[in-house]
């Protein structure tokens, strides 16, 4: 008798062992390493704040997670973000979320970050890799198409449009900008695309610069505007009305910042396609974590995108992706 409890209690000793080691994966704390494009944009601040919201929602006592935030401050300098990379995947952090600058440019320190056993979400705008956990972004091309649709339609079919591109080797940007000339080409054939192979650059200033050029150019001609992010539209905006042509030319933009929501209270901007940043960063860290944790995610997952009109505007949705609540997670 005494023989069959000691096996029995042996029995319960090695069960108890093999549990503990299948939830290993979950009682462990989780570091995750957020890597965004850049830190200034208001794009960005939301992502971060989605992204602390998924950690707060995700941890428990014994599995903690804690996000990292850390990416360059300007968003053409691909060397300090690939350094970011590399710094976080020598650091052994668990897990990375990274918006890459260049499609290509950061390839080689993701695929070794993954050989290093740290495994990478790619968030926001597409890398040329099979070496990742998952894409999480808007489907950008159809914010494009979004844009074409709504210039298309304020211009009633015909006119002389400005397409301003953003930053050769961005994906998410390059994207839109393909989306926006195939559906205005197929949709409304009679519109002209009088400029299209302009770049913004990086920054507002820079963006200022360009559309000040294109104004300067193409102002007595140009009756619609497309930007395909936040600095591209900021920038335009603000020569728009240095010009004193704000509003007499219809103008599309890209994100959303209270600049823009004003612009359009004030008939300057005629829409703007929103992406969910917030949703963006908080679905990047989750799926990082679900991953680590034993858990099989999608490959690619859209986070959607809307357009956003003076006649929306004040619409419940609207107002949800207008204003994250970022208080409530960035301190």
């Amino acid at each position: 008798m005494r023989k069959i409890i000691l096996i029995g209690l042996s029995l319960l000793l090695l069960a108890g062992v093999n549990c503990s080691r299948s939830n290993s994966k979950n009682s462990k704390k989780l570091t995750i390493a957020v890597i965004p494009k850049g830190t200034s944009h208001e794009f960005w601040k939301s992502i971060h704040a989605g992204a602390i919201k998924a950690a707060r929602e995700l941890s428990s006592p014994g599995a903690e997670v804690e996000v990292i935030w850390k990416g360059p401050l300007r968003e053409d300098d691909r060397e300090q973000q690939i350094q970011v990379v590399e710094g976080f995947a020598s650091q052994g952090v668990s897990g990375i979320v990274l918006a890459p600058l260049d499609n290509r440019a950061l390839v080689r320190p993701v695929e070794e970050a993954k050989t290093a056993g740290v495994p990478t979400v790619i968030i926001d705008s597409a890398l040329e890799s099979q070496s990742i956990v998952s894409f999480v972004a808007t489907d950008n091309r159809k914010g494009g198409m979004l844009g074409a649709d709504r210039l298309g339609e304020l211009l009633g079919g015909k006119g002389k449009v400005i397409l301003l591109r953003y930053a050769e080797g961005s994906a998410s940007t390059e994207e839109r900008e393909a989306g926006f000339l195939q559906e205005m080409k197929q949709k409304y054939p009679n519109v002209e695309l009088i400029s299209t192979d302009q770049y913004a650059g990086a920054t507002r200033d820079t963006a200022k610069r360009a559309s000040e050029n294109l104004l300067n150019r193409f102002g007595d001609d140009v009756q619609g505007i497309f930007c395909p992010n936040e600095s591209t539209t900021a920038g335009m905006l603000s020569a728009l009305q240095d010009a004193g042509k704000a509003g007499k030319v219809m103008f599309v933009g890209f994100d959303a910042t209270q600049m823009f929501v004003d612009a359009m209270k004030a008939k300057q901007l005629h829409g703007i396609v929103v992406q969910n940043p917030f949703n963006m960063g908080y679905v990047g860290v989750k799926t990082i974590v679900e991953s680590l944790r034993g858990k099989t995610v999608e490959k690619r997952i859209d986070t959607g995108v809307t357009m956003i009109t003076p006649d929306n505007l004040d619409a419940k949705d609207s107002q949800a992706l207008l204003h994250p609540p970022l208080d409530e997670y960035l301190k």
